[in-house]
């Protein structure tokens, strides 16, 4: 079955931002020097951390995170935060600065970055071309600096954890790609801790007095990317031309019958790009939503889909959905349309 011309407008419309952001690629055939190895030459993922010349962690190398869901403390969150995100989300998220080809500031905790380390100096540069300094030299964490798009950062070895403290972003960037707005006081605290060659651990604290009622926490899981190299991913395009809003699309929503929701409501699985993802799909306050897992980490939660057709489905965030039936049946796939592509999971028992 094809998309209704309808849902067809919507996603060449809103989905354009996508374009901006890098495709899952890297160099190859480039072996990483100095990586322990199995005897059948691949990456030894689970030896020991390396150290530098002064017995620290080295951290250095290429590493690749999934974006997560955020989650502030139940009701931590201010009114008015509360406002511009739901209003960020209206709009399909196009103020984001990623897409407006601006930094992304601390929303780079994620992706694919670039560590350099050296006794005074850690280097973080990311696939944007947007670069952290973070200065070991034993210098304080400036009490005013100039609001930067980057932060000001030091940081400090506590025994094997590297504990960085960073203030001074300006509050033009987003701490997620779901609109989670900061001010000018945010402070942002990272404990990384590699616990062997392949796997990075960031516990990420977060304090903005102007936004949240109290500090609160996240996981990054970050993952070495051995014998390959990173790829540069600068946005080109700007959107200031887009149109359509998740209110034109709620006009334009069609009544879905509860049973043919039902039909729909399971688990679907595939690949998307070059990554595994799970779709979950259930029914909440009386229509569908989405839970994503890609790569074992959750990166949407029920997000909302808006019927423009009875097997067409749309979400806050972007993306399409068409379920394909057998007669009156469950679903048996549904197609995710991304301009990246379509991509087809299969559900499962």
């Amino acid at each position: 079955m094809k998309m209704s011309g309808r849902m067809t407008r919507f996603l060449t419309v809103l989905l354009v931002a996508a374009m901006t952001l890098p495709v899952t690629a890297q160099w190859l055939n480039h072996p990483t020097p100095g990586i322990p190895r199995t005897p059948d030459g691949k990456p030894n993922l689970g030896a020991q951390p390396p150290r530098s010349a002064d017995g620290k962690p080295d951290l250095s190398g290429v590493w690749n995170g999934s974006p997560l869901v955020l989650k502030p403390p139940e009701g931590s969150v201010q009114p008015w935060a509360q406002a511009l995100m739901k209003q960020r989300e209206e709009n399909f998220f196009k103020e984001r600065p990623s897409y407006r080809c601006l930094p992304s500031g601390p929303e780079q905790t994620f992706g694919w970055k670039r560590i350099v380390q050296t006794p005074t100096l850690i280097t973080i540069l990311n696939d944007d071309l947007t670069y952290r300094l973070i200065f070991m030299d034993g210098r304080r964490l400036e009490a005013a600096p100039n609001p930067s798009w980057m932060g000001y950062s030091v940081g400090r070895w506590e025994g094997n954890l590297l504990v960085v403290d960073s203030f001074g972003f300006n509050d033009r960037t987003w701490l997620s790609g779901r609109g989670l707005p900061h001010t000018e006081a945010l402070r942002i605290t990272e404990r990384y801790q590699r616990r062997d060659v392949g796997h990075l651990r960031i516990d990420v604290t977060i304090a903005d007095t102007g936004t949240f009622s109290k500090p609160w926490s996240f996981p990054v899981d970050l993952l070495l990317r051995p014998d390959t190299e990173m790829l540069e991913a600068v946005c080109e395009s700007r959107q200031d031309h887009w149109v359509g809003t998740v209110s034109d699309a709620r006009r334009s929503e069609v009544a879905v019958p509860a049973d043919v929701l039902a039909a729909y409501v399971g688990v679907y699985s595939g690949v998307w790009a070059t990554r595994p993802r799970t779709v979950r799909i259930s029914v909440k306050n009386g229509g569908l939503v989405a839970t994503i897992v890609t790569d074992n980490v959750l990166t949407r939660e029920d997000e909302p889909l808006v019927a423009q057709s009875p097997t067409t489905f749309l979400g806050a965030g972007g993306l399409g959905y068409e379920f394909m039936r057998q007669g009156s049946g469950v679903a048996t796939h549904v197609i995710e349309r991304h301009v990246s592509g379509a991509y087809t999971f299969a559900r499962q028992p």
